[in-house]
């Protein structure tokens, strides 16, 4: 179990939209255009964490709360507030076999305030920068976040060289107006696991995940995501 506070700071100049659509009102133009924000706060922090691996998790949880709150006093452009929970599970399945069923929610609240545009919750913008795997990092944005991934990893080689990986999610935001969230977005894919460290249990991952509306792409890491 740890505990900590912190201090965040977070300044953005020169933002501009490149090339926005003729006849349409973005995100971005709706929520407030402006082209510099700061935001700046104390941060607290707690984690729970009984994986015994946190570069490769066999079993275990992980709980991270981390609350947020930017206040003009410390420099912020206005005051606002940010709750983010962080919650992963780790299973062996089938109990007796080295296949992991992974799990991970992680949910995002402005608890107040108006944050800015690029401090909103979004696609791939934890601090990892994976939710979201099949779309692009920002593409869902809004001032609150539900998000859900379940990950099956599993052998294919005997002695755990080459690994493989299935892996589903759901990301649904609530509009600026907190009044309810849309529908849920899905994702899905699979992945190759290279081992590049037996005694770490560090693999090499190469995942390859789509979405709706044609999004797709590809993910490499060194680690798992998750």
């Amino acid at each position: 179990m740890y505990a900590g506070i912190g201090y965040f700071f977070d300044r953005f100049w020169n933002v501009n939209e490149v090339d926005p659509p003729n006849g349409t009102i973005t995100s971005f133009q709706s929520y407030g255009l402006k082209n510099k924000s700061t935001s700046a706060g104390p941060v607290l922090k707690l984690l729970y964490d009984s994986r015994l691996n946190t570069i490769n998790p066999q079993n275990g949880i992980q709980a991270n709360i981390t609350y947020r709150p930017s206040f003009t006093s410390f420099g912020s452009d206005n005051t606002w507030q940010s709750l983010q929970i962080d919650l992963r599970k780790y299973i062996r399945f089938p109990a007796n076999s080295k296949n992991i069923l992974a799990l991970w929610n992680n949910t995002w609240f402005t608890t107040g305030g108006r944050p800015p545009f690029l401090m909103l919750p979004s696609t791939g913008w934890d601090d990892s920068y994976n939710t979201g795997r099949g779309y692009i990092q920002g593409r869902f944005r809004a001032a609150n976040m539900i998000y859900f991934e379940s990950e099956y990893r599993f052998q294919i080689s005997p002695n755990g060289l080459i690994g493989g990986v299935m892996f589903v999610n759901g990301q649904s935001f609530s509009n600026s107006s907190f009044k309810g969230y849309k529908s849920v977005v899905p994702g899905m894919g699979f992945g190759l696991r290279i081992k590049l460290n037996k005694y770490s249990g560090a693999n090499v991952c190469i995942d390859y995940g789509f979405g709706r509306d044609g999004s797709r792409g590809f993910a490499v890491n060194l680690g798992e995501l998750f």
